[in-house]
């Protein structure tokens, strides 16, 4: 296990809550809890921390399981702090151990994982068939080149054979950290594609649409965290070089320097194009400096992460100077085809080339969340997927979430029903399909698809609220009693609920 201060504790003021991490017969804990005025405990809370995630440089993560889900635990570890604080996304929100792990985050946080497909965070026993980040990341699959050489020797398909990103063209070998190093503002994957197609010397383009929302002027690109490919992109360094300098012209992913190897380490790099002369600051001032003649130090230096706390991340836009203006292009990315969006990873020739609407549709909707200016292109491209694609699961589910928030609660529920027995099998769609029926009045439909969709997605507090409320409405007062037992039981950190609990009549008393 990492070192890493132990026990822990941190105390929330903002949520009123109370964190442990300890260990206990050789195993890690953490603990969420809350307390009377007078110290006595209202709940608590308590798993059993089964992997960590993270480098250390900025710190590690921790996840728990339970029935066969991953969850991101509420405290995280931090190097700079040397302790440990709320998790990203836990500074603000009570979301105890129910956030789920889902198969993007692993991709990039694991070797090689066992998700069930059409879950939300559900993976097989062993959860993990590689924990941590291997040769294949880089290299592609090894037991899919032996079986493909076994067969046919060196005419096998070049898909099929061990890739050295170092004899790949820069994009080919870009793609292959993009995949992780690259976040942009919508990461979809591309019509029936999973995780594991992506595939080292292959197209990321034929998988995965990187998007980000075009920067302004006023609002220039402000972000380090995973965010290199595209500031790499905007230094001059990497324009100057009509392309060619690529992730891994200063980076070797098997070698890792120290902090203090860090600044020889790259300064040799960066003399490869520059010379000593190219630097304007006298040689007797750099040499005068700790670390001595540090190129990186100066024109790459680290910047803290905004989403998450005690962190921070290179800045890879190799700024000549603290105050060097974003270069034109910056503001002249989008295309006539997207005017929109910015494609970040698009395969070469196909520049001009929109992602496929299946793919728009799903990153306008991510983008349209916080984004209000995207909610037009959302319902626009919905329309044309409407008409093209009609007998698709997820256009059916979003022409169906359309019109339940129109309060069209009919035609809702028929493109709902329609969606479900397209499938595959969407806990969202049956979520919305129990609401549609129940502004419908049709109440044991609707209570049939909220169960439904809770099947496919056991820990999605939202649902399980609603069915509780739908049980008494319906006036089920003891299975309602129940449903609300198993609710606190799984999200104890819910005062509400759980004062709702104390207030219910006992089940022999009803």
């Amino acid at each position: 296990m990492p070192k890493m201060m132990l026990p822990g504790h941190f105390t929330s003021d903002r949520l009123n809550r109370q964190f442990e991490v300890f260990q206990r017969d050789g195993k890690l804990y953490q603990s969420e809890y809350d307390l009377t005025p007078d110290a006595a405990e209202i709940f608590r809370d308590t798993r059993q921390i089964e992997w960590l995630i993270g480098a250390g440089i900025n710190g590690y993560g921790a996840i728990v399981r339970q029935n066969g889900y991953l969850f991101q635990a509420p405290l995280s570890y931090y190097s700079k702090l040397g302790s440990w604080a709320p998790s990203p996304g836990y500074e603000t929100l009570d979301l105890g151990f129910s956030r789920p792990i889902l198969p993007g985050c692993l991709f990039c946080h694991s070797g090689r994982f066992t998700p069930v497909a059409g879950t939300n965070g559900q993976y097989a026993d062993p959860p993990f068939a590689e924990m941590s980040i291997g040769c294949e990341s880089c290299h592609g699959p090894g037991a899919d080149h032996v079986r493909a050489m076994s067969r046919a020797g060196a005419a096998a398909p070049r898909s099929m054979h061990i890739v050295n990103p170092a004899r790949l063209s820069p994009y080919l070998a870009d793609n292959i950290c993009m995949a992780c190093h690259q976040t942009g503002d919508a990461r979809v994957l591309k019509p029936g594609r999973t995780w594991s197609d992506v595939v080292p010397g292959q197209p990321l383009d034929d998988t995965l649409a990187i998007l980000m929302v075009p920067p302004t002027p006023a609002s220039p690109p402000d972000s380090v965290h995973v965010e290199h490919y595209y500031s790499m992109i905007l230094s001059r360094c990497y324009r100057a070089s009509g392309g060619r300098l690529s992730c891994i012209t200063c980076h070797d992913p098997h070698v890792q320097p120290s902090e203090e190897e860090a600044p020889a380490v790259y300064a040799k790099k960066c003399l490869t194009c520059h010379t000593s002369q190219s630097c304007k600051l006298p040689l007797r001032t750099r040499m005068q400096q700790h670390p001595a003649n540090n190129c990186i130090g100066c024109h790459m230096p680290k910047r803290d992460i905004q989403v998450i706390s005690h962190s921070s991340a290179t800045n890879h836009r190799i700024l000549a100077t603290p105050d060097e203006p974003f270069p034109d292009v910056t503001f002249r990315q989008t295309t006539a085809a997207l005017p929109d969006l910015i494609d970040l990873d698009p395969a070469p020739g196909k520049q001009d080339t929109p992602p496929p609407l299946l793919t728009l549709l799903q990153a306008y909707g991510e983008l349209a969340d916080n984004r209000p200016e995207y909610v037009a292109a959302y319902l626009r491209v919905l329309d044309q997927l409407e008409k093209a694609q009609p007998d698709n699961a997820l256009v059916q589910g979003a022409v169906g979430r359309r019109e339940l928030k129109n309060g069209n609660y009919g035609a809702a529920a028929e493109h709902l029903q329609r969606a479900v027995q397209l499938g595959p099998d969407r806990a969202t769609s049956w979520a919305d399909l129990a609401e549609a029926l129940a502004k419908l009045g049709r109440s044991d439909e609707a209570l049939a698809a909220l169960d439904r969709s809770i099947a496919l997605d056991p820990f999605n507090p939202f649902t399980q609220r609603t069915r509780v409320v739908q049980l008494i409405e319906l006036r089920q007062y003891e299975k309602a009693r129940t449903a609300l037992e198993d609710y606190v039981r799984t999200f104890p950190q819910d005062g509400y609920m759980r004062e709702m609990l104390a207030r219910a009549p006992a089940k022999n008393a009803q």
